[in-house]
């Protein structure tokens, strides 16, 4: 049950908003509580045992760490300053331990669903070089829905609580209820805990406005979703499959559509989870902020997947920048060379651990590691040279805020994106490497136009995607000036608000992409 699916619009949700409202405001967050268990039951049947050991397990360990912390605070209450040191330490080591164990155990459940298989194929691969008579198995194991996102929003949560950004959760079941919420549980989000604990467990009525506002924005995801990415799907799932049968500018406009194709059924994702927090009266943080706006390879990162995004900034880029190996590393290069070689050292170590997780965490295949790796490149050499670029552009009087220069490097950061993302979608690494020389060594546009029409879309299908990017681009343009669209469609008439929200379902139905010939694009970071 995808949320794009009837099941989840016009049945499961609408019966969860009724029994949400009828039940008394104590009730009402088990009425999320058993919603989200049955919500991940549809999709992942028994395995929702993992999503429940990896909860009792951070539920137990928050509250071990809570203990510690409290029998520390109590021991060092009339020490002076030495012994307080000591003390502190000695708790410090017992509270890491419990962390370490509780990550280590929740971590073990993501490796064997998702990287086990990946690991073992390198171990083969390794023992074939040294022809070796050993090959290990390699079995596919269905994996819980929404592993990588539960279990990053675990370590988050452990994390805070060992730092002191937050108390240890004595209610299982709001722990329960935070790491299961059925709108974040399969593509996220990756929410903090003090971000949602508030709303999600006081149980606010859902209020006309709340309902209206809610449903307008998943109207908006299912339009982003049902009438350009899974048109689209047909066109990218051709090329990618078929790429050595196609030139250059016709594998290079692949890789375009699917980028395009990603961030619609993933923002369009967003836009309805979001949307039934709003129903709620729930704040989910946004993941997205109009990235093809963007103007380098960083800033296109902090509004894309923003949550992942600050995740890895925190609990991985911080860490490591700040720890007593790298310090030590860049303590060494500033004897060497200066302080801004040093800092680069630093960042570039903790930057180069980042993508590497990032790119594993996307999915465990070679071209999802060449994906991180080529990414943490772009932002590294970016990060070197940007200096002199701005003492190039002040002695040739170019001002970076001219439009037409800020134009030129959006248009950059896209094609490098567009590359990133053909390796990205590419059913292997060599398929990648492969697809990337065709654009570079036969890019010819001879039959161009008598090949896109062959590719499953037809001219009714480019026009519709025509217009509906138009749309999505002026409201993009739009939200990037700041300007609520939804507030101030609110301050019209009845009239005027219920034609746009009729002509929005209208839309769907009509110009969505569904029925035969058309096959929709499976929820792209549910496998992540």
């Amino acid at each position: 049950m995808s949320y794009f699916s009837v099941l989840y619009i016009l049945v499961f949700l609408p019966l969860v908003i009724i029994i949400y409202n009828i039940l008394p405001k104590k009730v009402k967050p088990l009425v999320l509580l058993f919603s989200s268990y049955l919500f991940f039951f549809l999709y992942s049947k028994w395995l929702l045992i993992f999503i429940f050991l990896s909860s009792l397990s951070i539920y137990i360990a928050g509250i071990y760490i809570k203990k510690i912390e409290k029998e520390k605070n109590e021991k060092i209450k009339d020490l002076d300053i030495n012994n307080k040191k000591i003390i502190k330490d000695k708790y410090k080591k017992k509270k890491k331990i419990i962390l370490i164990i509780a990550i280590i155990f929740n971590v073990l459940f993501l490796f064997y669903f998702k990287y086990l298989g990946f690991f073992k194929n390198i171990l083969n691969n390794i023992l074939n070089l040294f022809n070796l008579n050993l090959k290990f198995k390699i079995i596919k194991h269905l994996a819980p829905i929404g592993i990588s996102f539960y279990t990053l929003q675990a370590i988050s949560y452990l994390a805070d609580v060992y730092n002191g950004k937050i108390e240890a959760e004595e209610n299982l079941l709001k722990l329960m209820l935070y790491l299961s919420f059925f709108p974040t549980l399969v593509e996220g989000p990756i929410t903090r805990y003090n971000e949602v604990k508030d709303k999600i467990y006081a149980g606010q009525k859902v209020t006309y406005h709340s309902f209206c506002f809610g449903y307008q924005r998943i109207l908006y995801g299912l339009f982003k979703k049902m009438v350009i990415a899974d048109r689209l799907n047909i066109f990218v799932k051709i090329i990618f499959n078929y790429y050595s049968f196609f030139r250059g500018p016709i594998v290079f406009l692949g890789a375009i559509f699917y980028t395009i194709l990603l961030y619609m059924e993933f923002s369009g994702t967003m836009d309805i989870v979001i949307g039934t927090g709003e129903i709620f009266n729930i704040d989910i943080p946004e993941n997205f902020r109009q990235p093809f706006f963007s103007k380098n390879i960083s800033e296109f990162w902090s509004r894309w997947h923003i949550t992942l995004g600050l995740w890895f900034k925190d609990y991985i880029f911080y860490p490591v920048s700040l720890s007593k190996f790298v310090k030590k590393i860049s303590n060494n290069f500033k004897r060497i060379f200066n302080n801004r070689v040093s800092s680069l050292i630093m960042g570039g170590i903790a930057l180069f651990a980042v993508w590497s997780l990032n790119g594993l965490w996307h999915g465990a295949g070679y071209q999802f590691l060449f994906f991180g790796y080529y990414h943490f490149l772009l932002i590294f050499i970016g990060n070197i040279f940007e200096p002199y670029i701005i003492k190039l552009l002040k002695k040739l009087r170019i001002n970076r805020e001219n439009f037409f220069y800020k134009l030129f490097r959006i248009i950059k950061t896209c094609l490098l994106i567009f590359i990133g993302e053909l390796f990205f979608r590419a059913n292997s690494l060599s398929s990648g490497l492969n697809m990337m020389k065709i654009i570079l060594t036969n890019f010819s546009f001879k039959g161009f136009n008598k090949v896109i029409l062959s590719l499953g879309l037809d001219i009714k299908d480019y026009i519709i995607l025509s217009f509906a990017l138009l749309f999505v681009f002026i409201i993009s343009i739009l939200k990037e000036k700041q300007i609520n669209i939804r507030k101030s469609l609110s301050k019209k008439n009845i009239v005027i608000r219920w034609t746009c929200f009729y002509a929005l379902i209208l839309s769907i139905i009509v110009f969505g992409a569904y029925g035969a010939g058309y096959t929709p694009v499976e929820p792209i970071y549910a496998d992540f």
